[in-house]
């Protein structure tokens, strides 16, 4: 099990940092630091203690792998002896993996509870080094499956029923059997695993650890130290002159980094080159989508759709600019609500309730298994002194999931709960019904299972608005969601194809790239009416998942199919539903572009994006009319 893989930080405040259009964390008004983890009640915190009690019982898992891991040895070269040889090899190789996901996740889990816990970077680094251990162990299983004759393979699998439940896995080896190196070749890679790992562990200590975004004077003139839900916060805020001196202090705080983020981009960039042609692929692009079979053509057309609509994205442009009544719009405007002054805080017992409320339409089994999560330790709910920013759902096979949030009381946070219990619920149920070998279900459909979530919980709010502001108010929220997951996702896409196809060409990369050709590509999106100020053009560097290679493509296609699927279900579509019943349970069995199809969505053609862009043009002119109706 790679550790990539079961890392769902989807993250929605680090994926559009650079834009500021994301949630934020409660703004104390009589304080200038956070509350230490001690200090937060038992209810609000996730039971991490539910994978290991203590450190004694981690280390004994750790001991357990470390032993493992050598019992590989009798089944190398003797892969092709009988059925029962191979079954065995595989099954060995799911315990270990679900020992290493034990150990890591929870390594990881507890430092994110604070990041200043040095412990829990020995025992990340520790088990990280132990993976790639068993990696290089297992490096031959593949190379010598495909050696074999697959009228054996077959034979095998006919003669045992338990060895035919891997069937799906073994076909989608000899798939891609011409990028499968030799068993020497591929222990090798698996020895530089931890040196691909250093890009994205080095960004995410300048970001959580070693980063300040600075101080700035709050409206009553204290200072304050900000954090980014308190950055965030700001800028939602109604004080214009603050979030220009916030912005700025932000913005000026990242440039310190700016060098070193450039070159740890660049070295990213490198390393995907480096594999790329290591395993025969013609472009990074096409080795990140084919482990999932899916089409290169699926992300270059989304990008070609948008770009073929972009003056529907400077229609709200310009509406945004139009309502806030300023001659010129900046970055730090963009995250400002059209009717703030309906905007609320909901505790977070309420948003609780929203969901549960929201949410019935997925049905009694769905509502069923929600309540569980939100009230059996599965989230880490509000924000401490040095925890891990942002939100993200996790876990491992044998453990229930685990939902990080920094809860701030918005409308935001409310739907990123919702978002992030949609992930949960998808691993709860896939790893209910489906073995081990095809728990890992791609992120390409997972961002379905939580944006849907989203979608059915903002529809039955515009449906139940009250006034003429709340539906301002909501259609606000629906646009900025729409403009965030799926317009923005798609922006971060072509950014990364420009940069990839430049260092693949023998481009060399700077700081001045970097920010060149992330400014050039965030204008033509925003258009004219937005000002993107000195220091806004360093979004390319400082975002988390530019370090996990083409993964913000899927929000935009997963988007766009969430939107198509919601619609049939608040439709009363009972068959709608049961597909999609059926979707949330299906991990890796199936190829994510076909498990789709059955759900009644094919993101192989352009109608759910155009769909989505039509949608986003809709709701923009409705808005328009209801804030010019007198």
């Amino acid at each position: 099990m790679n550790p990539s893989q079961l890392n769902w930080k989807t993250a929605a405040l680090t994926l559009i940092i650079a834009l500021t259009l994301t949630i934020g964390t409660a703004l104390a008004e009589d304080q200038s630091s956070l509350p230490q983890r001690g200090d937060i009640e038992d209810k609000y915190k996730w039971k991490v203690e539910d994978i290991y009690p203590d450190l004694a019982t981690w280390e004994a898992d750790f001991e357990k792998l470390k032993a493992g891991i050598t019992e590989f040895e009798q089944y190398k070269g003797h892969l092709s002896d009988s059925p029962e040889m191979l079954l065995n090899c595989f099954k060995l190789s799911d315990r270990l993996d679900i020992i290493e996901g034990n150990l890591y996740v929870y390594a990881y889990l507890k430092l994110d509870e604070d990041n200043r816990e040095s412990r829990y970077q020995e025992l990340g680094g520790r088990i990280s080094s132990l993976y790639s251990e068993l990696v290089g162990a297992t490096a031959f299983i593949e190379p010598e499956i495909l050696a074999i004759d697959r009228n054996v393979i077959n034979a095998f699998m006919g003669k045992n029923a338990e060895l035919a439940v891997y069937r799906f896995h073994i076909d989608d080896m000899f798939r891609q059997n011409e990028h499968i190196l030799s068993p020497e070749e591929e222990a090798i890679l698996a020895l530089a695993t931890p040196l691909g790992r250093a890009p994205i562990n080095l960004f995410q200590m300048i970001d959580n650890a070693d980063h300040k975004l600075g101080s700035v004077l709050d409206g009553d003139g204290n200072q304050i130290e900000l954090t980014y839900g308190r950055y965030y916060k700001i800028l939602k805020g109604t004080d214009r002159a603050a979030r220009k001196r916030t912005s700025d202090t932000v913005q000026t705080s990242w440039m310190k980094y700016i060098n070193t983020l450039a070159t740890n981009l660049g070295a990213s960039l490198e390393k995907d080159l480096f594999l790329t042609k290591a395993r025969k692929y013609e472009s990074t692009l096409q080795r990140k989508l084919d482990g999932n079979n899916i089409p290169t053509s699926v992300a270059k057309n989304l990008v070609d759709a948008v770009n073929a609509n972009i003056e529907t994205l400077h229609k709200w442009t310009a509406l945004k600019k139009k309502v806030l009544g300023y001659d010129t719009l900046h970055t730090y405007d963009q995250s400002v609500p059209i009717a703030p002054e309906y905007d609320r805080e909901f505790s977070y017992e309420e948003a609780m309730d929203i969901l549960n409320d929201g949410l019935k339409p997925l049905g009694k089994d769905y509502l069923k298994d929600l309540k569980m999560g939100l009230t059996s330790g599965w989230v880490d709910a509000l924000e401490n002194e040095g925890k891990g920013s942002g939100a993200y759902s996790w876990g491992t096979y044998a453990s229930h999931p685990y939902v990080l949030m920094n809860y701030d009381g918005t409308i935001d946070n409310v739907f990123t709960l919702a978002h992030e219990m949609g992930h949960a619920l998808n691993s709860y149920r896939v790893n209910k019904n489906e073995p081990y070998v095809y728990h890992d279900y791609s992120n390409f459909t997972a961002e379905v299972a939580s944006t849907c979530n989203e979608a059915v919980l903002l529809k039955y709010m515009l449906t139940n608005a009250k006034s003429r502001e709340e539906k301002i108010f909501l259609l606000d929220h629906y646009i900025r969601q729409i403009w965030g997951t799926f317009f923005v996702q798609t922006m971060f896409c072509e950014f990364e194809m420009a940069i990839h196809e430049h260092v693949q060409n023998g481009g060399a990369v700077s700081v001045d790239y970097f920010r060149k050709t992330y400014r050039d590509i965030y204008q033509k999106y925003n258009g004219p009416d937005l000002h993107i100020g000195e220091n806004n053009d360093m979004g390319g560097m400082k975002i988390y998942h530019f370090y996990r290679t083409y993964y913000v493509y899927q929000y935009a296609v997963s988007y766009a199919a969430s939107q198509m699927l919601s619609q049939k279900i608040l439709e009363g579509d009972k068959q709608a539903l049961e597909n999609y019943l059926t979707f949330l349970e299906t991990g890796s069995s199936v190829y994510p572009v076909d498990l789709l199809k059955a759900a009644g969505v094919d993101v192989t053609s352009p109608e759910p994006v155009e769909r989505t862009i039509k949608l986003f043009g809709e709701l923009v002119d409705e808005m328009d009319k209801l804030i010019s109706e007198k």
